[in-house]
């Protein structure tokens, strides 16, 4: 179009000006005005059109936003106005490389443009595109050379593409411009971020240099300190460093880094030194904890015995509930073990018989130390495994003192460890009604029924301490409490409710996308506030961040689920499906027909309902935020459906979503390449799953379920590529040569198995594959993995609850007799483990719908199966 038709009367460019004034100022009712009285004589104007979608926008009206702005764009596609706005909104529905694009385009019309080269920066560094920062940053400089902001971002594009001495020049010469002042930390900020910066080119010696020069300068010692303290170390100095150290120490000697530090810069090699190190500092400092803790570590026989003895009367004295926490370190040693139990028992032996800890020790005695022993020695038996042992001490301790809140916690862990997870959110519930206003004790219980499967009543129990007006579900997801539904989803899964897994799943993963699009708030404001290293460390934490555990547990609960629904996927009529209608006779049929059709009906109404209550809450939003129910940035989120998610059309394009920043982040964890050569043997991509394998091998050769892996791999090679020819079958031919002693998996197989005997996971897995290469073995294969003899290795309740699970699984299909002759066998061995406990009979009466719940859940937990073997765990409490 004419650019000259583009170009508006005084009149109506003072109505645009008034347009772009209300867009930054929210007004957007007023700039959908004044676009009207412009549109309504230059409908055609480009920029207008533009602006009026950009303002739609924000309203919610996206497809109508869509439409102006790229009707504006068509009318003028020099103005880059028009471009700009486009990039805001592919910004806003986060498609940010079309956004860079868009940005480009304006900056061709309008090249120190400086909103839209501030706009191209963020996005450029939120997407790391190093090199277009740099450039960008370069433009404004030149445009904007006095500004502090436009120095410190040129200077740090050089330095995120670690071009040192660049940065540490424009750092150099910024500085030289600033006006100092007596106490000015933002100067100092400056002065250690430029010290970073040299440390990360390798120049320690200038960085030493660095730091004595400004140390003046420098608000924050401690910090200088430490820096100090390091340099000397990695310069060798250390009788300098020692000093920085012991100086450091003088500070806050409660710093276990720092006597870490000086012994490794006093270069102490034997116990005997580090002892008499340890004998000076506690000399110095009588009340710091740290340098009575630490040579624990070291000692060892009788000298051991003559520092724990008084540091656990102390605490025990004094009454430290996490005492056992605080020594469970030294149960790597059994010989510790066994001082630490004589030790504990000869003060339970003393306190029954005069009251005292220690017979020399008459002076002090303390009423409530025997509480603190009782509840110390049944984390220790409970630790050792002797469950009995340790609840017949806690019985003993809630008898001496029925209100301490710590007993029940305690209590709650060792039946937990057990496997009777009904006990122990029982246990929680009696802590948290001693003490309603306690968050952590209701968390914890809110854990321990989640792990009981019991997932209304803890949101119920959450729900004490989230917003009134919503559901805790709602609100715990607004407060991003990964914990929670990490814990929900495991309970959702063992429970068979798919959907609503996947959906707790997608919530903690929408967590983390939405921490990364949290970037954008610091991009200007550290630039501004000066906090550089903070920001620094922030952009490498951002580049990390799914390698956290709240995003492995979702993800591998994610992947084991979609793997399921590949497996065995969900009809639109699956509970119709497994009921048995052929023996019914029509009357009874007709009767569940009926009850069909009225769920459906229900569930429709519902489903209406739900519908109404989100156009009423977005409306609410939209009035309580003046029309603004979208900052541009913030679109809102897509609702989950639990039917949708778990009847997906590609359940393994969906696991590999959660796959990949595993596979990036979490290299080092075999589960990563577990799951990925699971969903590539489905997938039939014979190269991936030996890239998979082949990674694993190097880091667990002997993992079980690897082992298990390399079988269904030898027996895919075998059925689909033994008659076939070319260069990938001749690669995968080499390579397995090269990392198994034979290719024939039976032989493979049965090797494992003599080499693992003693191992109960190890002879579950050459179960698995012994069934997966010959059904004929079945008898055998059942009884290689049900074996419960003392000697094995790893047999814990969880690895027999495997076990069972494989048997009540599709795989192996276990008859009643076989599963029932196998929970008997556990049950003898864990008579608490719910999982093997037999079945209670019904109850005639009619019981409470919390009741209900229970027997429900407890029987589901008993009973649960899984079809997919790769078994997820619980997060650790």
């Amino acid at each position: 179009m004419d650019p000259k038709k583009q170009q508006l009367p005084p009149k109506e460019n003072a109505l645009f000006k008034r347009i772009l004034k209300c867009y930054e100022q929210k007004q957007y009712k007023n700039g959908l005005k004044f676009a009207k009285q412009i549109l309504a004589n230059f409908s055609d104007h480009g920029e207008t059109l533009a602006m009026k979608g950009l303002i739609l926008n924000c309203l919610g009206r996206k497809e109508d936003a869509y439409s102006f702005v790229r009707q504006g764009l068509r009318n003028n596609l020099k103005s880059h106005v028009c471009w700009h706005v486009f990039g805001l909104l592919q910004r806003s529905d986060k498609k940010y490389d079309e956004a860079i694009k868009c940005y480009r385009n304006a900056l061709k019309w309008d090249k120190d443009n400086l909103q839209i080269l501030r706009d191209l920066s963020l996005l450029q560094i939120q997407m790391r595109d190093l090199d277009g920062y740099k450039e960008t940053r370069y433009k404004l400089f030149e445009l904007r050379p006095t500004q502090r902001a436009s120095w410190i971002g040129y200077a740090m594009s050089f330095h995120l593409l670690q071009d040192y001495d660049t940065a540490l020049k424009i750092l150099e010469e910024f500085r030289k411009t600033i006006q100092k002042t007596t106490y000015d930390y933002e100067y100092s900020e400056l002065l250690l971020y430029q010290n970073l910066v040299i440390r990360e080119s390798k120049n320690l010696h200038e960085a030493l240099k660095h730091l004595n020069t400004y140390e003046a300068n420098i608000c924050d010692k401690v910090t200088l300190q430490e820096l100090r303290g390091e340099l000397y170390m990695k310069l060798g100095r250390k009788g300098d460093a020692s000093e920085v150290y012991r100086g450091l120490i003088k500070r806050n000697p409660e710093n276990r880094n720092y006597y870490l530090k000086l012994e490794e810069a006093l270069g102490l090699a034997t116990v005997e030194e580090r002892l008499k190190l340890y004998e000076e500092l506690k000399e110095k400092f009588p009340r710091a904890q740290v340098p009575k803790r630490l040579p624990l570590n070291y000692a060892r026989g009788e000298e051991l015995e003559s520092l724990l003895d008084p540091y656990l009367r102390a605490a025990l004295q004094k009454g430290v509930p996490p005492l056992f926490t605080d020594i469970q370190s030294l149960y790597s040693d059994p010989d510790k073990i066994q001082i630490v139990e004589k030790l504990m028992n000869s003060y339970l032996t003393n306190l029954e018989e005069t009251g005292h800890l220690c017979e020399t020790d008459n002076e002090f005695k303390e009423p409530a130390s025997i509480l603190y022993v009782l509840m110390f020695l049944a984390q220790h038996h409970s630790y050792l495994g002797d469950i009995e042992k340790a609840l017949a001490l806690m019985d003993r301790a809630l008898e001496h003192t029925p209100t301490l809140i710590e007993l029940y916690i305690v209590k709650g862990k060792i039946l937990k460890h057990a496997g009777d997870y009904v006990g122990s959110y029982e246990a929680l519930q009696e802590a948290q009604a001693l003490d309603t206003a306690d968050r952590y004790v209701n968390s914890k219980a809110a854990s321990y029924l989640l792990k009981a499967n019991l997932v209304r009543q803890a949101e119920e129990m959450c729900s004490k301490f989230t917003r009134e007006g919503v559901t805790a579900m709602e609100n715990l997801n607004e407060m991003q409490c990964m914990w929670f539904q990490t814990e929900c989803a495991q309970a959702y899964y063992r429970l068979g409710q798919y959907g609503d897994s996947l959906r707790k799943c997608h919530e903690v993963d929408r967590h983390f996308t939405e921490i990364i699009e949290d970037q954008f708030d610091f991009h200007t404001y550290c630039m501004r506030k000066m906090t550089l290293r903070s920001y620094v460390e922030l952009l490498r934490l951002e580049d990390v961040l799914r390698s956290n555990r709240f995003y492995w547990d979702a993800a591998q609960i994610a992947i084991t689920i979609y793997l399921r629904l590949h497996d065995q996927p969900l009809s639109a009529n699956t509970g119709e499906n497994n009921i048995n209608t052929a023996n019914m006779d029509p009357a009874e049929l007709k009767k569940l027909r009926s009850k069909q059709r009225k769920a459906a009906k229900k569930a429709e109404q519902n489903k209406a309902e739900e519908k109404k209550k989100e156009e009423k809450k977005a409306e609410h939003q939209k009035a309580k935020s003046g029309g603004n129910t979208d900052d541009l940035d913030n679109q809102p989120a897509e609702d989950l459906d639990p039917s949708k998610l778990e009847r997906t059309e590609d359940p393994l394009g969906e696991a590999i979503h959660f796959l990949k920043p595993l596979q990036t982040l979490a290299p080092n964890r075999i589960q990563t390449h577990l799951m990925a050569f699971e969903i590539y043997l489905r997938k039939g991509k014979p190269l991936l799953m030996l890239q998979a394998l082949k990674r694993a091998l190097k880091l667990e050769p002997t993992n079980p379920e690897l082992h298990t892996c390399l079988i269904r791999f030898l027996q895919y090679r075998q059925d689909k590529l033994t008659n076939q020819c070319g260069t990938i079958v001749d690669v995968i031919n080499r390579e397995v040569t090269r990392l198994l002693p034979t290719t024939e998996p039976n032989k493979l197989n049965e090797d494992f198995l003599n080499n693992n005997q003693e191992s109960l996971p190890h002879r579950l897995q050459a179960a698995r594959s012994m069934v997966l290469l010959d059904s004929v073995q079945r008898e055998r294969a059942l009884s290689i993995a049900t074996i419960l003899d003392s000697h094995l290795h790893d047999r814990t309740h969880q690895n027999t609850q495997q076990v069972l699970e494989w048997m009540e699984s599709r795989e192996f299909g276990a008859t009643p007799e076989q599963l029932s002759h196998y929970k008997a066998q556990c049950h003898a061995i864990y008579p608490r483990a719910r999982a093997f406990c037999p079945p209670q009979p019904a109850s005639t009466s009619s019981t409470s719908d919390s009741t209900s719940d229970s027997t429900t859940t407890t029987t589901i937990t008993t009973t649960s199966s899984t079809a997919n073997h790769n078994h997820v765990d619980s997060p650790s409490s």
